[in-house]
């Protein structure tokens, strides 16, 4: 027969850790999202305006042409999109796209 084996806690000794410093909160509280400029969330818009398939490719032509395309077409694209641009007209950042640095 073998012989019966013990436990772990038998040889050593459970030694129980103390909490340091009581209670802890498990969760931190969300940081504080900075705000945003005007320009900045113009800028996010017509990002997501680049990135939005729907209105066709983007390569080769300005954000506007774009937008006149799609509306040309009846994929409805957001107004405010081409007041945007309209506003901002002679900022580069404004007028071209995501993808304008890419070849065709």
């Amino acid at each position: 027969m073998t012989p019966k084996r013990g436990l772990i806690t038998d040889t050593f000794k459970v030694v129980k850790k103390t909490r340091r410093g009581g209670k802890r909160d498990k969760s931190p509280s969300p940081p504080i999202p900075p705000q945003l400029s005007e320009r900045e969330k113009d800028l996010q818009e017509l990002k997501k305006f680049d990135l939005d398939w729907k209105f066709g490719p983007c390569t080769g032509i300005s954000r506007l042409q774009r937008w006149e395309r799609a509306a040309l077409h009846g994929l409805n694209p957001q107004q405010e999109i081409k007041d945007i641009l309209l506003k901002e007209s002679t900022d580069p950042e404004h007028t071209q796209n995501l993808w304008c640095d890419y070849p065709l």
